[in-house]
């Protein structure tokens, strides 16, 4: 089984939510007007990749390289969301410019409330963590992840824990 793993830079290490514990259940914005549960992807695998902010030089190349394999998770059927406190709109925007086909969810109101569900928000800064969860399709999560804020996590642990997740179906 796979532990989760929650590190922050200069702070006392902690784990953040552990494999094995059902994923707190949210509804948050998709777009302005379209509202997304968590429960909406029961039977799919659903990567959560909390990040601190749209615009940033890191959060957009990490979300890049998400884009970019969205037919990898698809072929380990999973789909990849993108979760921080900006705004729907500011999303859509982001989205839009970056050519993003992956989904922004916007933990904005209350301001990072899914954010501390999943023990990943930073008080004082105003934002979630660069934090990584992979649920299974029954809602369990299997694998997480806390990068540094300001270190890209990539996507290798992410594949691993699908390729695990596969292996252990068979």
């Amino acid at each position: 089984m796979l532990d989760g793993l929650f590190i922050r830079m200069g702070e006392l290490s902690m784990e953040t939510l552990k494999a094995g514990t059902q994923a707190p259940e949210f509804e948050l914005n998709a777009t302005p007007d379209q509202r997304v549960k968590l429960s909406d992807f029961r039977g799919q695998r659903v990567i959560l990749a909390f990040y601190p902010a749209d615009w940033s030089p890191i959060c957009g190349d990490q979300l890049a390289l998400y884009n970019e394999l969205r037919e990898e998770f698809t072929n380990h059927n999973a789909i990849c969301i993108g979760v921080s406190v900006d705004g729907a709109w500011c999303h859509a925007a982001f989205r839009e410019q970056r050519g993003y086909k992956l989904a922004l969810l916007s933990d904005f109101e209350p301001k990072g409330e899914v954010a501390r569900e999943y023990k990943v928000y930073r008080d004082k800064e105003g934002e979630s963590e660069r934090a990584l969860f992979v649920i299974d399709e029954e809602g369990v999560i299997r694998w997480s992840y806390v990068s540094p804020i300001g270190i890209n996590p990539g996507a290798d642990g992410i594949l691993k824990a699908l390729e695990q997740m596969d292996g252990s179906k068979k």
